[in-house]
């Protein structure tokens, strides 16, 4: 069975009265999120009587018996117990796939079993161990918070501690300046906002109390930042260099996730060009998530002989960032000295 994660608490109503599934799994990249709805099940296990608890962490040398065990094994005082099984890689393996299809063909009355995940890639969500891990109990995807939506879900965050920005437009400005300071980085907005709770009290916040009190905890993603170049969001990508910049992320590993975007780009123009449709060119180039929605908009607006002077300006860079000389080609202009900034003037070739 499968689960969104806004619908979990009224799933967990239904189970004071039905009972608890005997194994959930909960997967997603945003630790926040998933550690709080691990902590929810877990909370609702111990309520109706799993009163021990075993965790197991799948690393490097597991020994995938020991899930078996700990699933058939009875506690010392009879007590009904919780066993959370935590997979860091999001692989187990040959031997841990078989572990967990055993498991779940054989649910036990007396243990709940929580399994903690990373966002599955194609292959592991359509794995035979998934799919009787699904099909045994309940599976809750948990999706990141995207980045337009990073204001509300602020705005929604502040209202469970009973506080509120002002309406309007300083309302608004508040809610976006911290949606800023802790872009990818949901621990440190959770903390933040926590943290708004013990400075003021319960009520209005204004902007200035908001702006004293966040800090810049910011997390860059290097692969972001091409859907604010997609999305044409200036302001945003600029930032986000000049984030991953002062984060020291690698110049190489920057100029290879544009130059990608941009390949995808002029492919998707060709296809669109060609009289072929949006959506089996983006499963043609296994384009997903906002991607999905954002590079055939960029494409359409973008005409074939910029992108291909994109490209040309990204193999330029791409010798820049390795040490060797530049070949402009005749009447070109010469490159930035400092390769961030042709790596914006890149961005930016797309962006605008």
């Amino acid at each position: 069975m499968q689960l969104k994660l806004d619908g979990l608490d009224a799933h967990l109503k239904q189970a004071k009265a039905k009972g608890l599934a005997p194994l959930y799994v909960v997967h997603g990249d945003e630790h926040l999120l998933v550690l709080e709805a691990v902590d929810r099940l877990r909370a609702a296990a111990r309520e109706a009587g799993f009163s021990e608890r075993e965790v197991l962490v799948a690393e490097r040398g597991f020994h995938w018996g020991r899930l078996v065990e700990a699933q058939q094994s009875m506690s010392l005082f009879g007590d009904r117990k919780i066993v959370e099984l935590r997979i860091p890689s999001g692989k187990p393996g040959k031997d841990g796939g078989e572990a967990l299809r055993a498991v779940a063909a054989q649910p036990s009355p007396d243990v709940v079993m929580l399994v903690t995940l990373p966002r599955l890639d194609f292959a592991a969500a359509k794995s035979a161990w998934f799919q009787a891990l699904e099909g045994a109990g309940v599976s809750i995807k948990v999706d990141t918070v995207d980045r337009t939506r990073l204001p509300a879900w602020v705005g929604e965050r502040l209202a469970l501690q009973q506080q509120r920005v002002q309406g309007g437009e300083p309302g608004r400005r508040a809610l976006q300046f911290i949606a800023d300071k802790v872009e990818g980085n949901l621990l440190a907005a959770h903390q933040e906002i926590q943290k708004l709770g013990l400075l003021y009290p319960p009520g209005e916040l204004g902007f200035d109390q908001v702006h004293d009190a966040v800090l810049n905890v910011a997390r860059y993603d290097v692969f972001k930042l091409s859907e604010s170049m997609l999305s044409g969001d200036v302001p945003r990508l600029v930032r986000m260099l000049e984030g991953l910049r002062g984060e020291g992320e690698a110049t190489v590993l920057v100029l290879w996730a544009l130059t990608e975007e941009i390949r995808v780009l002029s492919k998707v123009r060709q296809g669109l060009a060609g009289g072929k449709p949006a959506g089996v060119l983006m499963r043609e180039l296994r384009v997903w998530g906002p991607r999905e929605r954002l590079v055939p908009q960029a494409a359409q607006r973008l005409s074939q002989p910029r992108l291909e002077a994109a490209l040309a300006l990204a193999a330029r860079l791409d010798r820049q960032v390795k040490g060797l000389q530049d070949l402009p080609p005749p009447g070109a202009a010469p490159l930035p000295a400092e390769p961030w900034d042709g790596l914006q003037q890149l961005a930016l070739m797309i962006a605008r």
